[in-house]
């Protein structure tokens, strides 16, 4: 379609003829305007008006598209999953323990602090005694937030991996299904580390026991995967918020800042309990929803203001 445009540049105003299919084009502060086959001779008078009009125009119509639109609240209120004496909502699951044996209280509340503390008499040597506390419900999109802290010496006997080291793990099975001797949930986990003087190490990394991930379109076989976060030093409060949606997308958010994303959390299939976890999930490899519980790995730690937002799915 052949059109011809005109320049205003405020000094001169002329035709002439290219070809363009745009009504307006800016470009480096002039104005282009585009009409079919047509030559407009203006007196002062009329470009007066016609350019008071055309700016008004113009100015309402960028101020139309430049007003950000509020998101949409998606989800429901915010959702306290601690009370503050008891963990009447909770279910403990420690290796080679039944199933609600919170063994030498383990996992105890005190003044909406969840405490993780290991009893020298009853904790002697940690003997990979592995802790989780499964929250009674099962999730699939939501925002988790939470603050956590490291305190005191690790137990004697926890390996040193487990130096400053929890976890939330989500997408997981329950703890009934859990092996007698299984020390961690099939899930995917989000990393809680700590740091001090003698050892410094990111936080909100990803570690797959019995899972794996996508990022950026590779699938990730590698038990864990670091952040890009900061590291935190002693026992300060570190804020830790999780944004899970289905199987869609993972982001780890670290105090405010997101430090991984990654999606397709799946089962492992070389993994021990692959065939009973594909069951349980109704035959299928990727992950939507699960339980969601935290970790106890031989450090004491505390937890407080852990509350989740559903989204919608």
């Amino acid at each position: 379609m052949q059109r011809n445009f005109f320049r205003i540049d405020y000094k001169n105003i002329y035709a002439t003829s290219s070809t363009y299919y745009s009504f307006v084009y800016l470009n480096q502060g002039i104005i282009y305007i585009f009409v079919e086959t047509l030559y407009i001779y203006f007196d002062m008078r009329t470009l007066s008006f016609f350019f008071a009009a055309f700016i008004t125009l113009l100015s309402l119509t960028f101020a139309s598209c430049n007003t950000k639109t509020k998101p949409v609240d998606e989800s429901s209120d915010w959702i306290q999953l601690l009370s503050t004496d008891n963990l009447d909502d909770w279910t403990v699951k420690i290796t080679n323990y039944e199933v609600g044996d919170n063994y030498a209280n383990t996992f105890s509340m005190e003044d909406g602090i969840l405490k993780i503390r290991y009893d020298e008499e009853a904790y002697p040597t940690f003997e990979n005694r592995f802790g989780h506390l499964f929250y009674k419900d099962t999730y699939s999109h939501y925002l988790l937030r939470l603050e956590y802290r490291f305190v005191g010496e690790q137990a004697i006997g926890a390996p040193s991996w487990a130096f400053r080291n929890s976890g939330i793990m989500f997408h997981g099975q329950s703890p009934e299904s859990m092996a007698l001797d299984q020390d961690f949930p099939v899930s995917i986990e989000y990393q809680l580390l700590g740091s001090d003087s003698t050892r410094e190490q990111v936080t909100g990394s990803v570690c797959t026991p019995g899972t794996n991930i996508v990022m950026d379109g590779e699938l990730i076989l590698d038990h864990c995967t670091q952040s890009s976060s900061d590291t935190y030093m002693d026992d300060q409060w570190v804020t830790a918020e999780l944004e899970v949606r289905g199987s869609e997308i993972v982001k780890h958010i670290i105090n405010g800042d997101t430090v991984m994303v990654y999606g397709q959390p799946q089962l492992d299939e070389r993994e021990q309990y692959y065939q009973k976890m594909l069951e349980l999930n109704n035959g299928e490899k990727l992950l939507t929803r699960g339980t969601i519980s935290l970790q106890s790995e031989g450090h004491p730690c505390d937890f407080r203001n852990v509350e989740i937002k559903i989204l919608q799915e």
